[in-house]
């Protein structure tokens, strides 16, 4: 099990280098080239937080002895990509030096203080979204789980009732199997008697 991870580790390894060098390159990027790296980089952020899922799910069958080593390491990529999407937030709304420059002109000097504000502020709401975005996928996830525990719950009630009807049904034969058993015994004793 633990090669399954350590896979995974060369799969983590190969495509967040492939997307740290992606994010360096979309502020200098603009139009529809930028776009298309931004939705390349959003797809292979998605195949990473995949494998960390997998890697997950990899710790929990290794042996408890060893599962500290493997947490840790899944720990540290976790972080990392956090750190990515950040970064990758953060390329998203950086401008490149021309369109800077086409938006403020050559006394961009006075303006940049606005700018870099302003920036700050986009990616403290893309952050905020993010937050949003992952809290209603916890609250879906959480819905579906009630959902098939209610529907498992109605199955053990279901499975309750039958069991219930076949325990009354067994105890009412005991008890005409009893009153067969009195009426012989009566019977017997009376043909002993004569």
């Amino acid at each position: 099990m633990s090669s399954d991870f350590e896979a995974y580790e060369l799969d983590f390894g190969t495509i967040t280098a492939e997307v740290t060098n992606k994010i360096g390159r979309i502020p200098k990027l603009s139009g529809e080239e930028k776009t298309q790296l931004v939705l390349n980089v959003d797809k292979q952020l998605e195949e990473v937080r995949e494998l960390l899922e997998q890697m997950d799910l990899e710790v929990r069958e290794i042996p408890i002895q060893s599962r500290p080593m493997y947490n840790s390491r899944l720990k540290s990529y976790k972080g990392e990509i956090e750190k990515l999407e950040k970064d990758f937030k953060r390329s998203r709304i950086a401008y490149s030096d021309e369109v800077r420059n086409d938006l403020l002109g050559d006394d961009a000097g006075s303006s940049e203080n606005q700018l870099i504000k302003l920036r700050e502020e986009r990616a403290h709401l893309l952050d905020n979204t993010e937050k949003l975005e992952r809290s209603s996928r916890r609250l879906e996830a959480g819905y579906q789980i009630a959902v098939e525990t209610e529907q498992v719950g109605q199955e053990i009630l279901s499975n309750l009732h039958s069991d219930r009807e076949k325990i009354q049904k067994a105890r009412e034969r005991l008890r005409e199997t009893d009153a067969n058993l009195g009426k012989s015994s009566r019977i017997l004793t009376g043909m002993l008697r004569r």
